[in-house]
């Protein structure tokens, strides 16, 4: 019998959770990252009307087994759960529910994501259908990894002068990702982060340009290490530079310097991209899991 139990500290979040989350650090990047990164205070954006807790699901025992959040600052501001025990997911829809709190998409692991998405049409007399299928990959290690062909151009780390760039680029990401993998431009994402979030990942080193003759081609951005891994991403190439190998030559660098550190380095594809998953592949990344965004309406 487990039980569930939301929190609006990621504070506090991150002490009792440490446990799940650093069993697998891999599969538990985007609640770990996400979740560093607003204790630090990045990531501010999020509407303040919009629900934002984290989840700690307790064994009989008291143990934290399962966990999850909802912090998502763009819409529908899905909840996004790790491995959960399907009765936990249950009484956390019910819990919802009763909160009167509209979910109106999950994302996550399968199947506890269809699962709370599917309880969550159900209270609301609606549908839940998939949007897209993520998948989680790693290079299992430093040897594991491929250099590319040489494109053109050098790698940096952005500074504050690139900053208005990166905005822009940032903002271009997921509906430049959804045009590639054929869904259209009208289901890209609002990105939901401030300028003094983006300026942040700059000073922190996380965001990196490839560029040719002083002019940047390209945008690698990646997280702050948490667990000992390092996820990488957004991975963006305007159209007109697309096709040269920069991506590529970017994200092995990126790669390259995080397993350099000591780290592990991951990243995410959308499954219907066949550009994104050919260029990690040939990398040495390797699948670990596929999860799912889902709606719920």
């Amino acid at each position: 019998m487990t039980s569930v139990e939301l929190l609006d500290d990621p504070v506090a979040f991150l002490a009792e959770a440490a446990g799940v989350l650093a069993a697998d650090p891999v599969l538990g990047t985007v609640v770990a990252t996400v979740t560093e990164r607003m204790a630090a205070g990045w990531d501010a954006a999020t509407p303040p009307e919009h629900p934002c807790w984290w989840l700690l699901v307790r064994d009989a025992a008291g143990a934290v087994v399962g966990v999850g959040m909802r912090t998502a600052p763009f819409a529908p501001y899905p909840p996004y759960l790790l491995p959960v025990p399907d009765d936990a997911v249950r009484e956390l829809a019910r819990v919802l529910d009763a909160r009167g709190e509209h979910v109106g998409g999950v994302n996550g692991a399968l199947p506890a994501s269809r699962l709370l998405a599917e309880e969550m049409a159900r209270l609301q007399g609606q549908q839940a259908h998939v949007e897209e299928q993520v998948r989680l990959f790693e290079v299992p290690s430093a040897g594991d990894l491929v250099e590319p062909a040489p494109a053109a151009g050098s790698f940096r780390l952005a500074t504050a002068h690139d900053l208005d760039l990166v905005v822009r680029w940032f903002h271009a990401f997921h509906a430049a990702a959804a045009e590639q993998a054929g869904r259209g431009g009208e289901h890209g994402r609002e990105l939901g982060l401030s300028d003094a979030d983006l300026a942040a990942r700059v000073d922190a080193g996380c965001v990196a340009l490839w560029e040719v003759d002083g002019e940047p081609v390209h945008l690698t951005g990646s997280n702050p290490p948490a667990y000992g891994v390092v996820r990488v991403g957004p991975v963006y190439t305007p159209r007109e530079h697309r096709g040269r190998g920069y991506a590529s030559n970017a994200v092995h660098e990126v790669t390259r310097r995080a397993l350099a550190a000591g780290h592990r380095a991951c990243l995410f594809t959308d499954q219907a991209n066949p550009t994104s998953n050919r260029v990690y592949t040939a990398l040495g990344y390797a699948p670990v899991v596929d999860m799912a965004h889902l709606l719920v309406g």
